[in-house]
C-alpha cells in the first residue's frame, strides 16, 4: 500500500507535539498537513525541539486545505472545540481520529459533565479507541473517539477482573498524574510554586473521567469512585485501583490469559512505575490479592498511551495497518 497523507489540527499542545515527533518517522503515514489556530509558522519555530527536524509549515486550520491534503486527521482541540472540525471532514471524507471528549459518551452522559452536543449523527457512529476492547470495530472506523489518560488506566486494569467483582460494590480509582496532564496552558493549579514538592487532589469523585471509566465497564456512575492526583513531574500516570472479589482465582493467570495477545499491556510480578513506560505506548499492570480485596496498579504514559500513540495505534488499525506500526515502544529510562 502506498504512504498515506495524513494531518494534525492542534499541533501547539503537548499531545500536539508527540503525535508530530511519530508522524514525521511513520514508515506508512506522510505528515503532510499541520495546522493550529493561528497558523503563519513553522514546525521549528512553534516546536524548537524540532529543529533541523522538520520546518513543516504550520497553517492556520481549514478546512478545505485539510481535506485537500489529507486521509486521515487527527484532532489535538479541546473538547467542543473538536465536535465543529469532525462534522465537516466527516462530510468530506476524510477519517479522523479525535483526542477530546466530544466523542466518547453518550449523548445524555456527555450533556451532563461537559456541554450541548452539536454533531450527536457523528456521535452515534463513533468507536471508541480501545483496542483491547474494540479491534475489531476500529478496523471499520471513520471516526474514532480517543480515550482519555486516567479511563485507560483504569479500565484496562479493571477489565480482566469484572466478571469477578462482587456487583456494586465500589470500583476505588486512585489516580496520580504527571502536570503534563493539565496541557500547555499556565494556571493557579500548575504554577511551579504550587506544583513543585506538593502533591494533592483535584476533582474527587466527579471528575469527568469518572463517568467514562463507569460507561465502558458497564457500572453505574455511583459504582466508581476516581479521585485523581497531581504529582509534581512532566509525564506519566499510576492508578492504584481497589474492588471487592469472590470465588477462587489465580489473580496473575487471569491476567496474563485476558492480555495474552494485547500488543501494548505488558502483565508485571512487582509492582508498577511511571518511569517503565515512558514516551511508549505501553500500559504496564499488577495485581495482588488479601482474601477478597483485589489490588490493581497500572501505569502508562499520560501523554502517550493516554493520548498521542494511542491515537497512532487507533489509526494505524482504522488504515488496515499493524496496530504497532511506528508506536514507541522503548521507555525514557533512566
Amino acid at each position: 500500500m502506498s504512504v498515506i497523507n495524513v494531518g494534525v489540527i492542534g499541533a501547539s499542545g503537548y499531545t500536539g507535539l508527540e503525535l508530530v515527533k511519530m508522524l514525521l518517522k511513520h514508515p506508512k503515514f506522510n505528515l503532510n498537513y499541520v495546522a493550529n489556530t493561528d497558523g503563519g509558522t513553522t514546525l521549528e519555530k512553534l516546536h524548537p525541539s524540532l529543529a533541523k527536524v522538520s520546518d513543516l509549515e504550520v497553517q492556520k486550520a481549514d478546512l478545505d486545505k485539510c481535506a485537500a491534503s489529507c486521509e486521515l486527521v487527527f484532532l489535538a482541540l479541546p473538547h467542543q472545540t473538536a465536535m465543529a472540525y469532525v462534522k465537516p471532514l466527516i462530510e468530506k471524507g476524510l477519517k479522523v481520529v479525535d483526542l477530546s471528549a466530544d466523542y466518547r459518551l453518550p449523548q445524555d452522559i456527555y450533556e451532563a459533565f461537559y456541554c450541548p452536543h452539536t454533531d450527536t449523527q457523528n456521535l452515534e457512529h463513533a468507536v471508541y479507541g480501545l483496542p483491547e476492547l474494540f479491534r475489531e470495530e476500529l478496523k471499520s472506523a471513520k471516526l474514532v473517539a480517543n480515550p482519555g489518560c486516567f479511563p485507560t488506566s483504569a479500565i484496562l486494569g479493571v477489565l480482566p477482573f469484572m466478571s469477578k467483582r462482587v456487583k456494586h460494590t465500589p470500583i476505588i480509582v486512585d489516580a496520580k498524574t504527571g502536570v503534563s496532564g493539565a496541557g500547555k496552558k499556565l494556571s493557579d493549579v500548575t504554577h511551579f510554586v504550587n506544583v513543585n514538592d506538593n502533591l494533592f487532589a483535584y476533582n474527587p469523585l466527579m471528575h469527568r473521567h469518572a463517568p467514562e471509566i463507569a460507561q465502558k465497564l458497564g457500572v453505574d456512575f455511583d459504582e466508581v469512585h476516581f479521585v485523581p492526583h497531581l504529582v509534581p513531574v512532566t509525564r506519566g500516570m499510576i492508578s492504584s485501583i481497589y474492588i471487592q472479589v469472590e470465588g477462587d482465582f489465580d489473580e496473575n493467570a487471569m491476567l496474563e490469559e485476558f492480555y495474552k495477545d494485547a500488543k501494548h499491556v505488558r502483565v508485571c510480578k512487582n509492582p508498577v512505575d511511571m518511569k517503565s513506560v515512558a514516551g511508549t505506548n505501553f500500559c504496564d499492570i499488577y495485581v495482588k490479592r488479601k482474601a477478597n480485596m483485589l489490588f490493581i496498579s497500572s501505569a502508562i504514559d499520560n501523554l502517550m498511551r493516554g493520548a498521542s500513540s494511542a491515537a497512532v495505534a487507533n489509526a494505524n488499525l482504522m488504515m488496515g495497518f499493524d496496530e504497532d506500526l511506528g508506536v514507541p515502544n522503548i521507555a525514557y529510562v533512566p
